[in-house]
């Protein structure tokens, strides 16, 4: 049996990060993320998404602001990636339990 301790400031945060994931957009946007080796800009993902510019900007804050993206700014460009391509684990652990559940 696996024996962890439980600490509340992690566990917060990892709430935290479930809770940022947790709406469709975001989760399109961190796909997509996944899907490019390289940082993407603000211009590139609300066009492949087909959203308007400032409800992608709203969503990237959000997974920036809780750790899921990092950024680095190039002139007037804000380019985008996952800080950690292992959170892709945590969507495809939720797609195959949606899959189990059919």
């Amino acid at each position: 049996m696996f024996q962890f301790q439980l600490d509340t400031e992690k566990l917060e945060q990892a709430a935290g990060k479930l809770r940022a994931m947790s709406h469709p957009m975001r989760i399109a946007i961190i796909d997509l993320l996944a899907q490019h080796s390289e940082p993407l800009s603000v211009t590139e993902i609300y066009k492949s998404l087909d959203i308007e510019q400032a409800t992608a900007s709203h969503h990237l804050n959000i997974l920036k602001s809780k750790n899921i993206l990092i950024s680095k700014r190039d002139g007037k460009n804000i380019y985008y990636a996952l800080k950690n391509l292992t959170i892709m684990e945590i969507l495809e652990c939720i797609d195959r339990c949606n899959k189990n559940d059919r």
